[in-house]
């Protein structure tokens, strides 16, 4: 069997050199799906939802953006110079990095988010947009990087947090998915996925999504809280996540 490769990385680059991209993505039961397209990846900020912008006006100070893929969020934040004073985006998408660069993103780093750590100092406002949530993977882990992540920010940061939640559906696909997820011990919107695009497959990763409920008791005992949830009536919505009052 190949290498897994760096197939949204792929994506990325084509779109950004003029060619239509459509990143392919399979789950570990062969169900696969399209994502809106490339183009969603570059989208400039006036035609984000309005729920995403007013969540966007909420970041100030020293910002990192995880999973920053073509360097949107990145982008508009270094053009608030009044409440933003540093941008830095990370990415495991080496090309995806690199596109960043390319548009001007000022810092974007190849690196996980189990890898980050204080040595890239201390945090204001923490991004994960794009239901980058997600990349907390399980429930063991995201309170791991939640505690982490809590001793890398200032007193009064947050969180900016995209998800959504898995259970809003009635598609057979996916009820039969959480289903079988409760009966392995896992939580129903607890994923494993890969990425495909033309003849590069990505390695296989898990990707988690909460319901508000879960979201809530995810966070309980990690320092801490949503202090509110911003959606357009869908099942995607922002939590925006502060520290708990010590």
């Amino acid at each position: 069997m190949s290498r897994p490769s760096d197939a949204f990385g792929h994506m990325v680059w084509d779109h950004f050199h003029g060619d239509t991209a459509v990143e392919v993505i399979e789950r570990d039961d062969s169900y696969i799906d399209t994502t809106p397209g490339a183009e969603a990846y570059f989208a400039p900020f006036d035609v984000w939802p309005q729920y995403k912008q007013d969540a966007m006006s909420l970041a100030r100070g020293r910002v990192l953006d995880v999973g920053c893929g073509a360097g949107r969020v990145c982008l508009h934040l270094q053009a608030q110079d009044a409440r933003v004073t540093d941008v830095v985006g990370i990415d495991v998408s080496p090309l995806a990095a690199e596109t960043c660069r390319l548009r001007s993103v000022r810092d974007a780093r190849v690196l996980s988010i189990t890898q980050i750590s204080r040595s890239l100092g201390v945090f204001d406002t923490i991004v994960m947009f794009g239901n980058n949530f997600g990349l907390v993977g399980n429930p063991k882990r995201a309170r791991w990087l939640l505690r982490r992540l809590a001793g890398m920010t200032s007193p009064d940061a947050r969180i900016i947090a995209e998800t959504l939640d898995p259970y809003a559906t009635d598609n057979p696909d996916h009820t039969d998915y959480h289903a079988r997820n409760r009966l392995r011990g896992r939580m129903g919107g607890q994923l494993r996925l890969r990425s495909r695009y033309k003849s590069h497959v990505g390695a296989w990763f898990d990707y988690l999504f909460v319901s508000r409920t879960e979201l809530t008791e995810m966070l309980d005992g990690t320092g801490w809280h949503a202090a509110r949830v911003m959606d357009d009536g869908g099942a995607g919505y922002i939590a925006i996540i502060e520290k708990v009052a010590t």
